[in-house]
């Protein structure tokens, strides 16, 4: 009688008739049990269905079973597979030489039927604790991530309130980003990373004075210095961290002030010397401080601030990513008239 999948199914491959028989009749009634008479169907097989464990004999023609359990556990959708080779051979070598390959045990012919399901049990159930485990680990490292990123978006829009009542700001400025960043062939992860990481480039606000900060006018010589201090405080609130997003989110802070001749702050880096991240926000930001209410100035309609950046290309903006960010302005409309500020009136500069 086969039993349910649940308690596992497991793969015999022998190229003999009559000891697939002997395995499938001592696993049958405890286990599910399928077959394959060679190696290259075995690989096959494990393509097409889940098997929990393979007994795998290892003197097999055409292909045997060491070259078998290699191939599996090169591809990433079978290496997992818990792998038992079954052989006549005995010395110690070629033991040793299954184990390196990754098989898990080994069991000697003839089979002794109490000791072939009892190793297949043990293998399987440790197979299945294995993947709990996995499970549980990718499950609370998702949280954990999760949890991180909304802190990250937590901290970014709390340092927007203090420059900007909607704090819509940096939502905008963030999406913004990663849409340029997906234009300039960024991967999808690194773009999605960057989403999250832009919210933290004024981070280091928190540390203006109000008087400065909010001065409803130009700033003097001396509230400018004190304002530009923003970006290392923001790379310094952040801190070094393991993290990959928080490492984005530090550069994204120092940099996103640095200009494409050189002329920019902190550290006055120029062109590629100048993190990407760095050279995909300074566009992002700008644009998005450009088109809205500020308490210096009003806002710029589209047409003015790209007037603008255009003449800025080659000074602040990298040109490629500049003319990759103005080939995509209807999408930078969209993410303003979503993310929109409330009562905004856009005035010409």
């Amino acid at each position: 009688m086969t039993i349910p999948s649940a308690r596992g199914t497991v793969l015999v491959v022998d190229d003999v008739a009559e000891n697939i028989t002997v395995l499938a009749g001592i696993l049958r009634g405890f286990h599910r049990v399928i077959f394959a008479s060679s190696g290259a169907a075995a690989l096959d097989l494990v393509r097409q269905q889940s098997v929990d464990l393979i007994l795998l004999d290892v003197m097999m023609p055409e292909m045997s079973g060491h070259e078998v359990c290699r191939r599996l556990k090169a591809d990433i959708l079978t290496r997992e597979i818990p792998v038992i080779f079954v052989t006549t051979l005995g010395e110690a070598a070629d033991e040793a030489s299954g184990l390196e390959l990754g098989a898990v045990d080994y069991i000697h012919k003839p089979c002794h039927a109490a000791i072939v399901r009892l190793r297949v049990q043990v293998h399987i159930e440790r197979h299945n604790q294995k993947l709990a485990l996995e499970s549980r680990v990718r499950e609370r490292t998702r949280e954990l991530e999760d949890t991180r990123r909304e802190i990250v978006r937590r901290l970014g829009r709390a340092a927007e309130y203090r420059d900007n009542e909607t704090g819509m700001h940096v939502v905008r400025m963030s999406k913004t980003s990663q849409l340029l960043a997906r234009a300039a062939g960024v991967s999808e992860v690194q773009a999605d990373l960057l989403l999250n990481a832009a919210t933290m480039h004024d981070i280091g606000k928190i540390g203006i004075p109000d008087r400065v900060l909010l001065k409803p006018g130009c700033l003097d010589g001396e509230e400018w210095e004190l304002m530009k201090t923003h970006a290392r405080v923001g790379a310094e609130i952040i801190g070094n961290h393991d993290s990959e997003l928080l490492q984005m989110a530090r550069t994204v802070a120092l940099t996103h002030h640095e200009k494409w001749d050189g002329s920019g702050y902190p550290q006055g880096l120029a062109g590629e010397a100048i993190p990407l991240e760095g050279r995909i926000v300074a566009i992002a930001d700008v644009f998005d401080a450009l088109t809205s209410e500020r308490p210096y100035k009003g806002a710029w309609s589209t047409a003015a601030a790209v007037d603008y950046m255009r003449q800025q290309k080659r000074v602040s903006f990298d040109p490629h990513l500049l003319d990759l960010f103005l080939a995509r302005i209807p999408e930078c409309e969209k993410i303003r008239t979503q993310f929109a500020d409330v009562g905004v009136e856009f005035r010409s500069p």
